[in-house]
């Protein structure tokens, strides 16, 4: 065994996101002196992030003031228009924004890539002096001799595919702190280990997704207005009995990005979100904005959707959770950059309180205590039973309930009730008792196939190293995800990452395309038996998104 190298510091980030950088930053900001490391999977800050994104910039205001003189891309398109449409099959009609809560109003906003947006947050914490480390993904926590987490061990480079050094072997490396923050994203791998292994989800309720999927497009001048914000609900899953919507954002420099969210409680295991979303695009008031244009950027991310009641205890013995590692998105307003970037800030300013008070590897209670008394409770607090209504009573009827009890807590007429959630892959039907869906062709010009759309992603990963998608039972996998359930992770995946294919003998073989995968989670999430766990791969693996 290669011993490992080791350096220690004040504070570890796990993910270098917009919540992660944004705690980095206030760190440095509020001690200098503090060392503090961001770790990120990704080959660059920015290769994984995907987002719509309408950003609300009240976190941002808070943490850097100046950003829209400091040259931060997100301030180049401030909303300007904004639609909400119930489709039909053909047609659509548009939702009056007087019915709507006042949250729901998209004033003040800006659109733009969250990726882009990511990369000048961590030009902004480099500048004070945090060490970003891109392509440093941490695969094993670290803990003390109490049990307090210590740190974490970075993923191990050039191990072959059966275990094996190879020639360019390097071990990770150990990263000791006294806190360690988890900002690794909706179902991050470490993530999942701290909420079992510290039961943090005992006393909420069970997290919930969606599949968001996106393109970016280049569009005809003529048809493209900066600042257009266009929401779509309806159709086509309502010929599914399945819920979520569209969007499509006029952004900078004549790009509209647009993406369909898929909530991933869908029954029917014929569903597949990918080919939802290109049939979308085929909807008269879609199309009409494509024709003429040229698709250039492809991804998939998996997105919390539980809300309020689905935030687990923030805090354990010297770590906590930060972002969508928690769940911080408002599932109506489809925002979550801001709550995440603040919940940064608080385990920050928790975590430099305890240092200066000389404690390490405590539980940062304060900071739980601090986001649930903060203005993300609040906003969170409004819509906490819009996902549920709607995934109980439908697109229709749940949609005109979540809107009244938006209102009645506006008002501060609220009903003291909160909904409750069922994990996601509970839902999933067996095959036998749903037809099938026969989804129309790509025609190669607004709609895709799969493995077209997923090289638009720069996706690239070391063929010659352990799989990240790791199935805990094969024979399982064959006896029920294909016999009971049809093989839905040949439609779910966004990807292609997962085929049923027939041996020589003429039996069903599981097989896993892993260099296609985009790091979405959903197989994690939405496997009916649970039977596929993600793991982290290689450092810099995955997808390089360049303004997504």
């Amino acid at each position: 065994m290669s011993e490992r190298e080791s350096m220690p510091c004040d504070v570890v980030i796990v993910g270098g996101g917009p919540a992660g950088l944004s705690a980095a930053i206030r760190l440095k900001q509020i001690n200098a002196d503090l060392e503090v490391i961001v770790l990120e999977k990704g080959s660059e800050i920015g290769a994984h992030i995907l987002s719509g994104a309408v950003v609300d910039p009240k976190a941002l205001d808070e943490l850097l003031p100046e950003w829209r003189e400091q040259g931060n891309p997100m301030a180049q398109t401030p909303v300007t228009d904004n639609w909400h449409w119930v489709l039909s099959k053909t047609g659509k009609s548009a939702m009056p924004h007087a019915i709507m809560p006042p949250l729901m109003s998209n004033h003040g906003c800006y659109t733009g890539s969250l990726g882009s947006m990511t990369r000048w947050l961590a030009e902004q914490a480099e500048a004070l002096g945090v060490m970003v480390f891109p392509g440093f993904p941490a695969a094993e926590v670290m803990f003390d001799d109490s049990g307090a987490v210590s740190g974490v061990i970075t993923q191990d480079m050039g191990v072959a595919a059966d275990g094996s050094h190879k020639g360019d072997y390097q071990p990770g490396m150990e990263i000791h702190a006294k806190y360690t923050l988890f900002a690794e994203g909706a179902r991050g791998n470490l993530t999942k280990r701290m909420k079992a292994m510290f039961d943090l989800e005992a006393n909420c309720q069970p997290q919930v997704y969606g599949l968001g999927i996106k393109e970016l497009w280049d569009i005809d001048p003529k048809k493209h207005k900066p600042g257009r914000v266009i929401h779509t609900q309806g159709w086509p899953l309502t010929e599914s009995d399945s819920w979520g919507g569209g969007f499509l954002y006029h952004q900078a420099n004549g790009q509209v990005a647009l993406g369909f969210v898929t909530a991933l409680d869908y029954k029917n295991p014929w569903v597949s979100p990918y080919q939802e979303f290109q049939r979308w695009k085929n909807h008269p008031a879609i199309r009409e904005y494509l024709e003429g244009g040229k698709r250039v950027a492809y991804g998939a991310r998996a997105i919390n959707e539980g809300g309020w009641q689905s935030v687990p205890k923030l805090a354990f013995p010297g770590g906590a959770l930060i972002g969508c590692a928690a769940g911080f998105v408002n599932v109506p307003r489809i925002k979550g950059s801001h709550t995440a970037m603040k919940s940064g800030m608080l385990a920050a300013e928790s975590i430099a309180a305890a240092i200066a008070a000389g404690a390490e590897k405590t539980e940062l209670m304060e900071y739980d205590a601090a986001v649930r008394s903060s203005w993300i409770a609040t906003e969170l607090k409004l819509v906490q039973n819009a996902q549920p209504a709607v995934a109980k009573y439908g697109g229709d009827i749940g949609t005109a309930l979540a809107g009244i009890d938006m209102w009645m807590r506006t008002l501060k007429i609220g009903l003291p009730i909160s909904m409750k959630h069922k994990p996601d892959y509970t839902y999933t039907g067996r095959a036998d008792l749903y037809p099938k869906i026969e989804y129309p062709k790509p025609d190669g010009v607004i709609t895709f196939d799969r493995l077209t759309n997923v090289a638009y992603s720069y996706t690239n990963h070391a063929e010659d190293q352990p799989c990240h998608l790791q199935v805990k039972d094969w024979e399982l996998q064959k006896e029920s995800e294909l016999a009971v359930y049809g093989g839905p992770s040949a439609r779910y995946c966004p990807a292609g990452v997962y085929e049923w294919l027939v041996d020589a003998s003429g039996e069903p073989k599981f097989q896993i395309n892993s260099q296609n995968c985009v790091h979405c989670k959903t197989c994690d999430i939405k496997d009916p038996n649970q039977n596929i766990n993600w793991v982290t791969p290689e450092g810099g693996g995955g997808p390089n998104y360049p303004n997504m």
